[in-house]
Formats: C-alpha cells, structure tokens, sequence
C-alpha cells in the first residue's frame, strides 16, 4: 500500500482545484436561490401529497446469510439487517443484534452493483487489472456455500460475497440490495438549495476541465464520497502502472491482493477529503451572510449585468449552437427520447397497476370481512408498499429494459444505470405519493362518513387518488425526460463546441464589475447559452410525443390547478397511525395482542407475509450450520490424506490374517482391517432358543405387553461405543472380550434343556424383576431363577426390540447346573 505521504499530494492537488471552483459555484447558487425567493417562479402544482418523513422508525429488511470473510477464507453465518438509512449491518447473529450490540461492520451501498452468478464478477475482476499474465488457480470465492450466490462489487473498495438457501430468498435479497444501491445513488438532497448546486456543479466543472464529458456513473453517496471516487480515477492508473508488475502470485491471488490494495487506498483517501470538504464547507458557510447581504441590496444591479454579458456571449455561441444542433443533434433527439419513454412509461404504468391491484385486494377482503382491525392491518400494508422491494421489482424491471448502445459513443454515455435508477427512484416516489394521498382521503371519509359501507368508500377514493396521479405522472415523466435530453445532449455540445470558444470568453469577464464577480460568472453564461439553445428542440420534441397521446402524457395546456384545494391542506396533518386507530384494542391490559399486531408494521413482515409460518426466529430462511461446508486450506489436506490412502492400498496385503488364538473347533478369524469384519466383532449375535411354552404368554422386563407373534429365536446386539471401534482399528487381532462371550455361547446351549425345565420359574419371577429393573437406554434385561443372588441372568426368552444401553451398567452372568461363571463388565474390556 502506498505510504500517505505519498498520496497527499495528489489528494490534496485535486481538492485544491475543487475547493476554487467550489467558492465560486457556492456565490452563483447562492444568488440563484435568492432570486428564486423573490421572484417565486415554479411549475405546476403536484396534485398529489407528499410524505415528509417515509420511513421514520422502521426498518427495511432482516435475515440470516452466509458471508465469505477474506479475513480468514471461510464462510460464516452473519445476520443483515437494514434500517430506514438503507445501510447493510452485519451481525455476528440475531441474538447480537437483539441485544443492541454494534454491528461487525456497516456497508454503504454507494456506487455498488449486485452480481448474481461468479462469471459477471470474474469478468469485472479481470477488467480492474488487465494485462496480467500468470495461473489462474483457484477461484476468489472457493466452495460457494450454495448455488445462489449475491456479490457486491465496487470499483475502489472492498467486495463482500454472501449467498442464500433458495431461489425465492436469492429474488427477495438481490431486490433488497438493489433497493439499497438504488437509494444510496439518489443523489443529493434537493432540499438544500445551495449546497447541493454548488457541489454537482463544482464536480462537472472540473470533470470537463480534464476533457471528461458526459455521464458519470461514480457521482453517488455522500459528497466526501464522491470525491473520493474523484481522486481515486486519476489516482487508479497510476497505481496500477506502478503496483500491478510487482504483484506476485497466481492470477486470482494477484487480482485479490490488487483489491485489498485498492481498499486501503480508498479509506485513505476519503478520511483526507472527508475532512478537508468539511472544513470547505465551513468557510463557504461562515461567509454566506455577507454575501446574500451583497445579493438583496444589489439584486436589480447584478440581474442587469448579468443580462449584459449574456447578449454578448450569446452573440458569439449561439449560431455556432445552432448549426451544431442542426447537422449533429436534431436527428438523434426523436431516437433518444423514444429509447427513454417507452421503458420508463412501461414503468409507471406498472406502478398505477400494482396501486389498484392492491386496493381492489382490500376491498374484496374487507368486503368478506369488515372488522376494524381488518382495515388497519391492510391499511399498513398498503401504507409501505413503495418501499416493498420485492413488490416494486416488477414495476422496476420494466425500466431495465432501457437501451441506449447506439448512442454511448457519440454523446458519451457510459451506460444507461444513471437513467434508469433515476426512473426508478421517481415511480417509488410517486407510490408513496398516491398512496399517503389515499391514506388521508380514506381517513377523513371514514370519519366523516361513517354510515357508509367501506368498500364503497374505498372505490370513491380510489377513483380521485387514480386522476391525481395520473396527471402527476404525466407531469414527472415529462421532466425526467427534458432532464435526461439535456444531460445527454448539453455535454456533447459543449466538447463541440468549447475549442471555438475558450479561447474568446475570458475577454467577457471585464464586463463584470468586480463586487459583482462573486454572482456572474462567463463560463456558467456560456452553458446557460448553449442549454437554451437546445432547450427549444428538445420541448419540440416532449410536446409532438404529448400530442401523439403513445404513452399516456398530458398536454401542457392541460393544468389541473387549485383543483382540489382543500386537499392539499391535509398535507400537513401528521401522519396516520392505522395501528392506534384501528388496531385491536387492549382490553385485559397485557398488551400482549396489540405488541404483536404492531410488529406488522415493520416492512419486513410484509416481505415474508405469504410464507412466515416456515420460518423461525428470521426474517428468511434460516441459514444451517457451516460444518459442512468445505474451506479453502482443508483442500491441500484432504488431497495429503487421499495420497496417503493411495499409498496403504498399495502396501497393505488383502489376504486374510488368521487369528492368533483362536478357539478349538472354531474357524479362524479375519484381519481388523476390513471395516465390515471389524463391526462384525464388535457387534456379536447371540442365537438362543426359547422355549415355545414361553412364547404363548410372554412378558417384558419392563412391563410392556407384546402385540402380534414374534420368531422363535432371538439376536441380541450389544452396540461397543465409537471409543471402543477407534481403539479395535488401531489394534490387530480379536478383542479381548471375544473369547468370554464364545464361553457364554457355548454354555447357553449346553444349558438349553435345564432353561425349558424352569420356564415356569421364570415366568413367575418375570414381573417382580420387572420392579427392579426397568432401564429403557438399552438392550432387554436378563432374567435370573434366583434374585437374591448378586448376579443377573441373560436370556433371549422375552421379545423386545434390541436398543441400547450404557455398557457399564451391565454385568452378565451364566447359570449351568450348579456352577455360576460372571463375566466382567464389558466396559472393562
């Protein structure tokens, strides 16, 4: 990683420039905001409400995934939730994150894009560091957890790699994530009329000072960001020219090592422009009095001046525009702006739809049943569907469709992602509008109008809501597309056009009095030149489409204005609680019913409504245990092992081995070597006759009755525990207990006559044994003739399924005649 020392430098050069033109465009905005507060110009009136604060106290997402964690290179179960700052916060597990603990690390989707399979990812891994010629090895992500993997790329900073049990979760976290990317890359607050325009503009300007025009896809986050991403391009090829050949290694750890490179340089480099911007801010702001005091008094004389130099300069680019406009742009505007208005009216038609499908679902349910609290649960449903990503996808990926590759290289766009998030940021928009419109519209009816059925107050409402947005979404559709025409076609103009003129607009500047420098500057009046110019074919172009009636646009002489001025009033009513108003109401005072009613609230809950009973304790799927999953430094490994067993079946004999002692009579025994003989010595079978008069009326030790017939013979299993087998592979020859229980075998069959002579006696004592033994942990307790002896009689005579027991509570002995022979416990074998 480069030393700071030497990155300050081309921070601080590139922030110095910024910092110049950032005074200067801080004075133009600030005027322009004021002369806006005088003159009050604006356009028409939305007819919609707008929600002030959207997600105030809620949170978007929550569930359970698998991470690979490059710290270690291993997959890990992490718990993500998403609060109302659309931030991802990774959680050790649900249990940490309920206790309040601080996240493991917190992700800003700014300038991200979500990959969904691991060739996209190769592709723009290979393409951050070309040129590399070494092995490919082994993958960046080893052993993928699942099938559905979810990758979060970022040009400069670190990548995170999670992955998902089903398809169904896959669909439901990547709509989350590109809600989150979508969110962070809104753009700045429109709200702050001076900081905000100062800032862009500042950007643009000295993007087109180093020859880059058009779009920029890493304009996004916060402005300590995006200046960030403004080092970090000219910074990127030097660090590659003088970094990439000393990276050693195969390609895949080369290009990882490059990465992590690239995220140290980038936290670097945005701490130096986190703190210098906010010293810049700082002064810009200290300074703001004085200057709007200049502006108020001086106001007519600045607007006059202004005017002056604008004729002049008009003079000179206007015809060059014009013949620019005419030969290169005026053929391509009706291409351009077909290619944006069929996705993006596709988009918001989407929406309107999913609007009414979700109304005329309530309705019908309300109308199957009307209680109170049915309303306030659809009601809160209803009141977060903008911001339900996964219901919104659909009106989302009419707007992917966009397609712009004929002209990428002549006006310089990229790629379209810049059109299409702001179009998709709009249609959220306007959901939310027409739906906080209809919560205040069907409040107050059903306060006024309680007599009424509520279905049909809800049609009624529904029908004011579906004009008004109509109309809204005319008029937003229209300014989205004269702003993108202009953001297409103002910056190839400018590059046209700028050699001819640069050298000629200093000499405009000594028109401008010197207290008034602050206000009019030559170089923003030649763009203000060149946009009007262009402004008039490209509102042509918008008002032929309106008339053309193709994708549902109002014409502009069509103004609904004050036409439902009481409305607009409800605005600034607060919000409505549809859980206090019509939630259930406590009665017995636990609160129980009404806490669980109000965690529908929560977005979240509406995500996963149709399959919430298949989950536990998350908000998807629950992740299992990752001892299953292979990691990278276990491969070397299991490859030594597989060597290994390669090499002992070469060596090892496959003859059998015989038993060095076996029993007389008896044949000899194979070698422990083969796994099936060796649980054929560890588990022994017993076969033992049983009398049939015991089997009319059998009796279990435990006190069980069996049902139905059983075999007149009987295998009883002893199960050695896992210790024992480890011990018996390391050992070669029978075990030690083997020959105790050929003894046992022997004299059960020897004794088979006396057994059939004392069946009564064991009948008659088999209930009074029951008492005293009645271990259900395993195999069927013997039972003895005499139960004042010490010992404990085998037999097979009582049929129970075979289960195991503790092998040291066992002790077995034999009774043949007069003699008794006990044999130890078997856990002492």
């Amino acid at each position: 990683v480069p030393n700071v020392s030497h990155l300050n430098p081309r921070t601080r050069k590139v922030l110095a420039e910024f910092g110049t033109l950032y005074q200067q465009q801080y004075g133009l905005a600030l005027f322009n905001k004021v002369r806006f507060e005088i003159e009050g110009t604006g356009g028409p009136q939305s007819q919609l409400l707008h929600r002030k604060v959207p997600l105030e106290g809620r949170s978007i997402f929550s569930g359970a995934v698998y991470q690979y964690l490059e710290e270690n290179k291993k997959w890990r179960i992490r718990f993500l939730f998403i609060p109302d700052s659309y931030n991802i916060e990774c959680f050790e597990s649900k249990q940490a994150h309920d206790r309040g603990q601080q996240p493991k690390g917190v992700i800003s989707c700014a300038g991200y894009k979500v990959l969904t399979s691991m060739d996209e990812y190769l592709e723009l891994l290979n393409n951050s560091l070309p040129g590399v010629k070494a092995k490919a090895g082994g993958p960046p992500f080893p052993n993928s957890a699942t099938q559905f993997p979810l990758l979060l790329w970022h040009p400069y900073t670190r990548h995170y790699c999670f992955c998902v049990l089903t398809e169904k979760e896959h669909n439901k976290w990547m709509a989350v994530f590109q809600d989150c990317i979508r969110h962070a890359n809104n753009g700045l607050p429109e709200d702050n009329k001076v900081q905000t325009p100062a800032f862009t503009d500042s950007v643009r300007l000295y993007r087109q000072h180093h020859e880059q025009y058009g779009t920029w896809d890493m304009m996004c986050g916060r402005p300590p960001q995006i200046l960030a991403n403004l080092v970090m391009e000219t910074l990127v090829p030097e660090l590659r020219n003088l970094i990439g050949p000393r990276l050693k290694g195969k390609l895949y750890q080369r290009q990882r090592n490059w990465m992590l490179i690239l995220d140290a340089v980038y936290h670097q480099v945005l701490c130096q422009t986190q703190a210098q911007y906010e010293a810049l801010v700082q002064v810009s702001y200290s300074g703001q009095p004085q200057l709007e005091s200049s502006i108020r008094t001086d106001m007519d004389q600045i607007i006059t001046s202004k005017e002056h130099v604008t004729s002049k300069i008009r003079a000179l680019v206007q015809p060059k525009a014009e013949q620019l406009l005419k030969d290169s742009v005026e053929p391509d505007i009706t291409f351009i702006l077909e290619a944006l208005m069929e996705p993006t009216s596709r988009g918001f038609a989407e929406v309107r739809d999913l609007f009414f499908r979700e109304l005329t679902d309530m309705s019908n349910n309300i109308q199957n049943d009307g209680s109170r609290e049915k309303l306030g649960e659809h009601m809160e449903k209803v009141s977060m569907l903008a911001y339900h990503p996964v219901k919104m996808q659909s009106c989302y990926d009419k707007v992917e469709q966009m397609n712009l590759e004929g002209l990428q290289q002549k006006f310089d766009v990229s790629s379209p992602s810049v059109f299409i998030q702001r179009a998709q940021i709009l249609m959220r928009e306007q959901m939310d509008n027409t739906v906080y419109t209809f919560e205040h519209l069907l409040h107050q009816s059903l306060s006024d109008q309680e007599g009424d059925e509520v279905p049909k107050i809800i049609q009624r409402c529904l029908d004011r809501v579906m004009k008004k947005y109509d109309y809204d979404s005319s008029t937003v559709r229209k300014k989205f597309f004269k702003e993108a025409l202009l953001q297409i076609i103002i910056p190839y103009m400018l590059k046209q056009l700028n050699p001819s003129c640069a050298q000629e607009l200093p000499r405009f500047r000594e028109l401008i009095f010197e207290d008034f420098s602050r206000f009019i500057l030559v170089e923003n009046i030649f763009e203000e030149v060149v946009l009007q110019s262009a402004m008039k074919d490209i509102m042509l172009a918008v008002r032929e489409a309106a008339v053309q009636r193709k994708h549902n646009l109002y014409r502009d002489s069509m103004i609904l204005a004050q036409s439902d001025p009481n409305l607009h009033m409800l605005e600034e009513n607060p919000p409505i609680d549809w859980a206090a108003s019509y939630g259930p109401q406590d009665e017995g005072g636990t609160g129980d019913s009404a806490e669980l009613w109000r965690r529908r609230r929560q977005v979240v809950s509406m995500i996963l409504l149709d399959d919430w009973r298949h989950l536990q304790n998350e908000s998807c799927m629950e992740v299992p245990g990752v001892d299953g999953i292979r990691e990278e430094e276990e491969e070397s490994k299991e490859e030594d092992k597989a060597e290994e067993e390669e090499d002992d079946d070469q060596n090892s004999d496959p003859s059998p081995v015989p038993d060095p002692s076996p029993e007389p009579g008896s044949s000899p025994t194979k070698s422990p070597d083969s796994v099936h003989e060796i649980r054929g010595l560890i588990n022994p079978m017993l076969e033992v006759l049983v009398p049939v008069s015991e089997l009319n009326n059998p009796v279990l030790t435990n006190g069980l009755v069996l049902q139905g017939e059983e075999p007149k013979s009987r295998h009883i299993q002893d199960d050695y525990s896992k210790a024992l087998l480890n011990r018996l592979l390391q050992k070669e020859g029978e075990p030690p207990a083997w020959g105790s229980v050929r003894q046992a075998e022997s004299r059960l069959s020897a004794g088979s006559g006396q057994q059939e002579a004392e069946s009564e006696r064991f009948s008659g004592t088999a209930m009074q044994f029951a008492v005293h033994q009645q271990d259900d942990s395993g195999f069927q307790s013997p039972v003895s003739e005499g139960l004042e002896d010490e010992g404990q009689a085998i037999t097979a005579a009582r049929k129970v399924q075979p289960v195991a027991l503790d092998p040291e509570s066992v002790m077995v002995t034999f009774e043949s005649g007069d003699e008794e022979s006990e044999l130890d416990p078997i856990s002492n074998v």
